[in-house]
């Protein structure tokens, strides 16, 4: 079985893409690293005269597809930039993109002008290889939706890249943009900027110390949007929660940009912090056997499943961060949270598998990696 993925360049030159086993938005690089995982700035944006894309023919489709490809790499909107054709890929293919946060569920399903799923209908996703920072998935709810990925608290970073990105396309295809409304989109709670900045968020400290309910409601009091690990529609797993704007229409990018990175997040940050310490200060024997007693289950099951997993490897990640775990990096952890995410799961033994032989596969692939990690032995037979 082959984890290659057929892409081409801006040659129209086929490519085989292998990806790496990790992804930008878990290097654990950056700043605040210990509780952002990672930052992203996303723009909606529609071509003028078009239907939206829920609403498009077939035809529309593949007119805009054509449209935004050649602009695209005319455009050289990073230094290398490949595009794929979603709906020639196959099903496993689209959800290893979705477990790195290339495209949304909804992209990889694919939907059509009847609200249906309609996996062959033309959509594509381009994005910068191979640091995957860049990327855009076209035809998905809007026309563009336009996306910068950074490790850590980098909201302005990531801001000036995509605002950049967006300029240089706006310079060949004419967005849908009066003056009343900003941006159209086809949700109207996108209508203005189109822009989402999100965050994602490890608040393990905050679920331990039972606060992370009141985080919730003062974020959705400040007009803020959390979701799970992937996003909207998707639950909590293993203490990581998105964090984002919901307000579009009459707030500036800039305004947007000095409210979340400037005055919410560092109180959201201290936060957690502060309930690190308590927890570490108050109750150190119980977060030590539950810390252990993770690390000893994910070193020692047979079965797993990927919620199981992803809180196992949470408290892990946690031990580490509050100073329980030595000899084994936060990096690795993360890198752990994507492999045992199903389709990089099969990717790593090279075969599709059935649910139950996915929870073996990924009860050893973990334990093999930690055991590794830790004392620098693969596990023997049986182990």
């Amino acid at each position: 079985m082959t984890w290659t993925m057929e892409a081409f360049d801006q040659h129209g030159k086929r490519r085989d893409v292998e990806f790496s086993r990790s992804a930008e938005w878990l290097r654990g690089e950056g700043d605040a690293a210990d509780v952002v995982l990672s930052s992203r700035v996303r723009l909606a944006r529609n071509l003028a005269g078009q239907p939206f894309a829920p609403k498009a023919s077939r035809q529309d489709r593949q007119q805009t597809l054509e449209q935004v490809r050649s602009v695209a790499f005319r455009a050289k909107l990073v230094p290398e930039l490949l595009w794929i054709d979603l709906h020639e890929a196959g099903p496993l293919e689209r959800t290893l993109l979705v477990e790195r946060h290339l495209i949304s569920k909804q992209h990889s399903k694919g939907r059509s002008a009847s609200g249906g799923p309609a996996a062959d209908e033309p959509r594509a996703l381009a994005f910068s290889f191979p640091d995957e920072r860049f990327s855009a998935m076209i035809n998905e709810e809007d026309h563009l939706r336009l996306q910068v990925i950074r490790s850590g608290l980098a909201l302005s970073e990531a801001w000036k890249v995509i605002d950049t990105v967006d300029d240089r396309i706006e310079e060949s295809l004419d967005y849908a943009f009066p003056d009343r409304f900003g941006y159209l989109t086809a949700c109207p709670t996108n209508v203005g900027t189109g822009l989402r900045m999100s965050v994602m968020l490890h608040l393990p400290g905050l679920r331990l110390t039972g606060d992370i309910d009141k985080v919730k409601r003062a974020a959705q009091d400040m007009s803020l949007a959390v979701r799970g690990f992937y996003g909207e529609g998707s639950e909590a797993v293993g203490d990581l929660y998105q964090l984002s704007n919901q307000t579009t229409l009459g707030k500036s990018e800039t305004q947007i940009l000095e409210e979340l990175q400037g005055e919410i997040l560092p109180r959201i940050i201290e936060y957690e912090r502060i309930s690190r310490r308590e927890l570490l200060a108050k109750r150190r024997i119980g977060m030590d056997d539950s810390v252990w007693r993770a690390l000893g289950t994910l070193t020692h099951a047979r079965l797993l499943t990927t919620e199981e997993a992803m809180q196992l490897l949470s408290m892990v990640r946690f031990g580490i961060l509050i100073g329980l775990i030595k000899g084994l990096q936060q990096t690795v952890v993360n890198q752990l949270m994507l492999l045992a995410q199903p389709a990089h799961l099969q990717r790593a033994v090279g075969k599709e598998l059935a649910q139950e032989q996915r929870r073996i596969a990924r009860a050893t692939l973990l334990r093999g990696e930690l055991l590794r990690h830790l004392d620098g032995r693969a596990p023997r037979n049986g182990e």
